[in-house]
Formats: C-alpha cells, structure tokens, sequence
C-alpha cells in the first residue's frame, strides 16, 4: 500500500504502506543510451543524513511500532476474554492483505476471533454500510482505514459508542480524539520514505544528474511528507542533482499524459520520482517506453508487480521503497490489545521502510509482506 487524493483516493496510496532503518541497499541502472546521455552503472544507496522526521497528522511525535509490548499476564488477560474482532478495509490490495494477515496472525496469538472483514472498493458510503453491518457482531475491535474522514465518520463514532475499540490504519475520521475516541492511528515511517527514495535514486544516477519531481497534488499528510522528505532530502544532501522539472498529480490516472509532457521538455532526464506507484508511475514507465527512453531511472513508493518486473528486466525502474504492511497488521491489532485492556498506547505509530532494489527483490516482498514474488517477478528475475 498503494493513493490518496480526493480522500477518497487518498486511501489508495497506501497501498500503501514503511519504514524505519536506514539501511544500505543495491540499485542497479542500465547503461543504455537515449537522447545520446549515458546511464551510471551499478551503485549503493547509502544513507544520507537524515533531514527531517515524520509527525502524526495532528503533529504527534512518531513511536517505533517495535515499543507496543504486551507482558504475559497481558496475553493471558486477553486470551481468557472471548474477545472478537473486525477488518473493514477501504480496498483489495496486495498491501491489504498483508496488513490483514499480519493483524489475523497476531490476534490469533491473543486468542482474539476476527468474526467480520470487508473491503469498500474506495466507496465512502459502502464503508459505512460495512461498519454498520460488522457491528451487528459486536466486535471489540475494529481495525480500519476510513475511506473519507468526513464522509465516515458518523458510522465510527457509531461504532466507538457501541464498545468497539478502534484502530486506525493512516487516516483518522475528522473530530476524532486519540485515547479518547480511537485507540491509535498506525502507518509507515513516511519521512523516512522520502529520504530513503531520494538515496535510491541518487544511488541509481551516481549522485549527479537532472532529475523530474511528480509530486502527490492533494492534502494528505502521508504522501505530502514522503514527497516533501524526497524533496528536502535531494536539495539538501545532493548539491550535484538539480530538480529541473516539478509536476503536481492530482488524477493519478492521467500520470501518463502529465509524463509525456516533461518528457517532450527534458528529454535528457538522468531520473525521475514518482510519489506511489499504482498508477502514477506505472504511467510514468509506460511514457518512458514509449518515448524510447532506457535511460532514466526511476524511483517510486510501494511494491508493484509492474514496476517489480521492470525492475528485474533491467528497466527504468532502479528502487521501489516499500513499508513493512505486514508489520503494520500486527502492530493494529498489538493496539487492539491496547484498547481492550485499557492500556494507553502511543498515539503515533509508525512500522520500518525497506529500499527494494532488483539485487533483493525477492527478499523484499517477503520483508515487506510476508509473501513471495508473483510469478511473473520471479519469472523476470530468472
């Protein structure tokens, strides 16, 4: 996970979701040519200083998801409960399902019976039907990323006031007070996402270069903080790479048609940053094809089979910087445990970041979500 943009679509990116250590990784850029410039060979991402940190979307102070600690006598507490828990998603995705297993397995442990989960397709009102619905159950959890804040937020409170114990998933229903109305609210490590991207990329094009900037055009404080921490970080601690070309996405559909105009302007772009990347820089890598380009590199946030399988071919694609979604899931229903105990959880969590890069691919997936490759990843890989 992984958009956001409308709300609606800023739910999308998460698709997104992270984080945390500042590890060093393989990028790999192809020496193929085009408009005459030659592409850096292989390189290292190694961490530069880091330039700024990640705040909660009221400003909170970021925990570590690694500090939530149950003690035994916690665990047998919870387990000899009967306790009972619901999903209610804003989408089907990759990202989703692993957040989901990684909240299953772990409420598993605690003896806690997931009796309900759904998925809203995006659509705000489905969403407050699926909460309406799940209820019915009676959960004492519910684990959820609100579709729009807004528009959902009647059906939470709804929820809160009928016992359930809620844990956010990166958006948080407008009015909403942590430790009051919502046990916590957990995502990725979002500024550690940006610099972890700006390193990749400046790793892929030898520290030197013109880079473009397709930034997420909406208010949304996750994908603004990534992109601004992408942003920062290169202006900062890369004084070789200039950003020629700034572009605001604010239809992640029309990624493409937006890429082609740069392209036509700066065609001899050494890399480009895409702010997610289903579908803005899956658009961005099918302008590039079809302008003929082998030689920009790219760098975008969140596994994509796409973008993964160019990525393994050589492509454009040097680095996909993803969360730990799986990681997230367990941490979620850690903070149900939270809840229903009555213990107060840190209001701001985030889960590490991972630079994936074609040398640990598949490694990566499994980092990330606790899964192997498609297929056709591991196919491209050979």
């Amino acid at each position: 996970m992984k958009a956001h943009r409308v709300i609606a679509m800023l739910a999308a990116l998460l698709a997104v979701v992270v984080l945390g250590a500042c590890g060093s990784d393989d990028s790999e850029s192809s020496g193929d040519t085009a408009g005459g410039s030659t592409a850096t060979a292989t390189a290292t991402a190694q961490p530069s200083p880091a330039v700024g940190e990640t705040v909660g979307p009221a400003g909170e102070k970021a925990t570590p998801t690694s500090e939530l600690e149950l003690t035994p006598e916690e665990i047998e507490k919870i387990k000899s409960g009967n306790h009972t828990a619901a999903l209610v998603w804003h989408q089907s995705s990759d990202f989703v399902n692993a957040v989901s297993r990684g909240a299953k397995d772990q409420f598993a442990e605690l003896g806690i019976d997931v009796v309900a989960e759904t998925q809203a397709n995006f659509d705000a009102g489905k969403q407050k039907s699926d909460i309406e619905t799940v209820m019915a159950k009676r959960p004492d959890a519910l684990l959820s990323l609100p579709v729009d804040p807004t528009a959902t937020a009647s059906a939470y409170r709804g929820a809160v006031e009928a016992g359930a114990n809620l844990v956010l998933l990166s958006n948080v229903p407008s009015g909403f007070v942590q430790g009051k109305d919502y046990v916590t609210v957990v995502t990725d490590d979002l500024f550690e996402m940006g610099h972890q991207a700006a390193d990749a990329l400046a790793a892929a094009i030898g520290g030197k270069g013109k880079v473009a900037y397709f930034f997420h055009d909406a208010e949304y404080y996750v994908t603004n903080q990534r992109d601004e921490a992408f942003k920062q970080t290169i202006e900062q601690n890369y004084p070789d790479i200039e950003i020629v070309a700034e572009q605001g996405i604010a239809d992640p559909a029309k990624a493409e048609e937006q890429a082609n105009a740069i392209l036509v302007k700066n065609p001899d772009l050494d890399g480009i940053y895409v702010t997610f990347s289903q579908p803005p820089a899956e658009g961005v890598l099918s302008a590039l094809r079809n302008a003929g380009n082998t030689k920009t590199k790219m760098v975008s946030l969140d596994l994509d089979e796409v973008l993964a399988i160019d990525m393994a071919k050589g492509g454009n694609t040097a680095a996909l910087i993803a969360d730990r979604a799986y990681e997230l899931g367990q941490a979620m229903a850690k903070s149900a445990a939270y809840g229903i105990l009555g213990k107060e959880a840190p209001e701001f969590l985030v889960a590490p970041v991972i630079t994936v890069t074609k040398d640990n691919l598949e490694a990566g997936y499994q980092e990330s979500l606790n899964e192997a490759p498609p297929k056709a990843v591991l196919d491209a890989l050979g």
